[in-house]
């Protein structure tokens, strides 16, 4: 997704290109927001989407606070592809997967295979599956399922437990890792 603005240069444009440029050494903390905190003035989250074909690359934390326009760029590419329906994207599911790539040292960005579903998408989707939460936080707009051709599961699995920040399932059969905001909890094979 793309800054719009008509004008020379926008805040958002300057901030990305300054982005781009700038080099911080990968912070060590225990938790997803102590990472984070650790990396500067400037958070960032790169996905696709094989399923739409679309793709994100956007700022979505500048000096301490979230970025309303990004948040919803991201909540909108993070969609039930299936209904066209949003929520609100958890800005805390944000800051894992964005601690979780930092950690993995990667400029690929994340493949979304599935972010907000609405209760019909989670109910179609567990009628298929055994491992389909009821209550799953996918509904709450509190979930991720993320893919990297780059790493294996094993190792986006490690990078999100490292976090200590929320649920992260390792699904090896289906080549992804499941991040949430929830409470912690890791679980899969």
């Amino acid at each position: 997704m793309t800054d719009h603005s008509t004008s020379g240069f926008s805040r958002r444009g300057l901030l990305a290109a300054f982005a781009a440029t700038a080099v911080v050494a990968a912070p060590t903390c225990s938790n997803a927001f102590g990472l984070l905190r650790g990396a500067g003035d400037v958070r960032r989250i790169r996905m696709y989407s094989g399923r739409t074909g679309e793709s994100i690359d956007t700022i979505y934390w500048i000096e301490g606070e979230y970025v309303p326009e990004a948040l919803n760029e991201i909540t909108y590419f993070m969609r039930d592809w299936r209904s066209d329906q949003t929520k609100d994207i958890d800005p805390r599911m944000i800051d894992i997967a964005a601690a979780s790539h930092r950690l993995l040292d990667v400029s690929e960005p994340y493949m979304l295979l599935s972010g907000y579903r609405t209760a019909q998408t989670n109910a179609m989707l567990r009628s298929k599956s055994r491992r389909v939460a009821q209550n799953s936080l996918h509904m709450k707009a509190q979930a991720a399922d993320l893919r990297l051709r780059s790493r294996s599961v094993s190792q986006m699995y490690r990078a999100a437990s490292a976090c200590e920040a929320g649920g992260v399932g390792k699904y090896s059969r289906s080549n992804f890792v499941h991040m949430d905001c929830g409470p912690i909890r890791t679980w899969g094979s």
